[in-house]
């Protein structure tokens, strides 16, 4: 059989198929009436395909299915996740709605472009902004990968994030911070929301 050519096999194989063509088939006779193995080797092929054959006809006893199932473990902790989730909606929600929204926070965070607040008698040098000496800016001001420079007054927050806070005899009502960290950042964001939020329902 090992000393055999391959095809030969394959013939088999096409024979018990019944995709055999008749020249293929006369091949396979003849050598089969010279060669013992592959006579025998065509036997255990044949008797595999006939016992296979009549296996496909056994059916399973009646609820074997469910006693199957009822045999399984259990999977508590999949179940009692998803009970939990759908008895506490408004955490999922938050959960969801925090995870997007620092997603957004973060990729505007990673937004190299400089940026600054509209406010007037700002002076604006490439990414350096000025408040200059004698000047009041009434309102809060927000500079983004810059620097600020104050010589005149401002009346409100001011806010530097990614770049430097300069300032001698300045006057700042509001409150100065100065953001360069990503959690920071997060938290700077995420106190803006919050008021934009108690604003809203206040209005």
């Amino acid at each position: 059989m090992s000393t055999c050519p391959q095809y030969i096999v394959d013939y088999m194989h096409e024979y018990l198929d019944g995709e055999i063509s008749r020249e293929h088939e006369q091949q396979l006779k003849k050598h089969l009436q010279m060669c013992s193995d592959c006579r025998q080797h065509m036997h255990e092929l044949s008797d595999t395909i006939a016992f296979v054959k009549s296996a496909a006809h056994i059916t399973a006893p009646p609820h074997f299915e469910e006693e199957v199932m009822k045999r399984l473990p259990k999977g508590k902790n999949r179940v009692g996740i998803q009970r939990w989730l759908r008895r506490h909606p408004i955490v999922v929600a938050a959960a969801v709605f925090f995870l997007f929204m620092s997603a957004t926070m973060l990729s505007s965070y990673s937004n190299d472009e400089f940026s600054v607040t509209k406010q007037p008698n700002l002076i604006v040098e490439g990414q350096t902004v000025i408040v200059p000496e004698g000047e009041v800016v009434k309102g809060d001001i927000v500079v983004k990968n810059g620097d600020l420079i104050i010589e005149g007054e401002v009346d409100g927050d001011v806010v530097v994030i990614n770049g430097q806070y300069m300032a001698s005899t300045s006057v700042v009502t509001g409150q100065i911070e100065e953001i360069n960290q990503v959690f920071e950042w997060l938290w700077y964001e995420t106190k803006a929301m919050a008021n934009d939020f108690v604003n809203f329902f206040k209005d």
